[in-house]
Parts: structure tokens; sequence; C-alpha cells
């Protein structure tokens, strides 16, 4: 009985990952499409997307809470540049992040992170990212979602 729990439990947690976000076929990088009921929940949703490449972010818990704050041109530069930004803490202070609270005025973000000390035992590492890219980039008010390519 509990195996089966077990296995009920993984895939409600793999088919709520898949609504935030799909896995779109690319040759060479990591292809992603985050959606969501706002513009701030898609991007909320491509940043879990973008974790969820690099780490087991079922097993990543939200213990520390980080401010991230953006600014761009446009949507599609305020999403590489939010992104960017995570990454970029990813990289330099080693935090993996599991919820994403994100507001857009005008041209700015901010977004409250909340994760914890990146574990490669615990969170299970899978693919490096080196760059979120213009490449492939779409911002769809109208849907909402958005489309990003991960450089791999």
């Amino acid at each position: 009985m509990r195996e089966k729990c077990t296995t009920l439990l993984w895939t409600v947690a793999q088919s709520y990952a898949r609504m935030r976000y799909e896995q779109l076929e690319h040759t060479a990088d990591s292809l992603i499409k985050a959606r969501g009921s706002t513009l701030e929940e898609c991007f909320e949703n491509a940043a879990y997307a973008m974790f969820d490449q690099m780490v087991d972010v079922r097993k990543v818990k939200a213990k520390e809470s980080v401010k991230i704050k953006a600014e761009g041109e446009d949507l599609d530069e305020l999403l590489v540049n939010f992104l960017s930004e995570l990454l970029y803490v990813f990289d330099t202070k080693k935090l993996a992040f599991c919820e994403f609270k994100v507001s857009i005025k005008g041209n700015r973000l901010t977004c409250t992170a909340k994760g914890e000390q990146l574990d490669l035992k615990k969170h299970s590492p899978k693919t490096e990212i080196k760059a979120v890219t213009y490449h492939m980039l779409k911002v769809d008010v109208n849907e909402p979602s958005v489309t990003v390519l991960f450089d791999i």
C-alpha cells in the first residue's frame, strides 16, 4: 500500500510540474514553455522550469528567502534578466530555489524566491544551464505564456 501511495504522489508531482511548464523539442539545448493565469505566474513557472532542468526541484525545501530584482526595456529583456539573475545566484551562492512570487510593475520585476543551499546528494543534479538566451524567446501576454531556450 505504501508503495502505491508513493507512486501516486510522484505521479501527481510530475503532473503538476507539467502543468506549470512543458519541455519542447530542441536538438542541443533546453527549450521550455511556461504557462499561467497571469504574466507573473508565467515568469514564476519559467523560473521553476529552469531550476527543474538543473536539479530535482521536488527535493528542494523553501528554507531561505531571497529578493530578486530585474529591469528590462521590454518583457523579453525583463524575462531574460530575471532568469539570468536567478542563475547567477544559483552559480555564486549555491542556492537552489523551489518557490517564486513575482510582481511586475512597468519595466521592473521583484521576486521573492525560496529555497535552500544546494546539496548535490539530496537535490540530484541534472543539467548545467550556462545561460538564458534570446533565441526562440517569446512572451505571449494574450495566452499567457513564455517560451525560453536555455543554453546547456
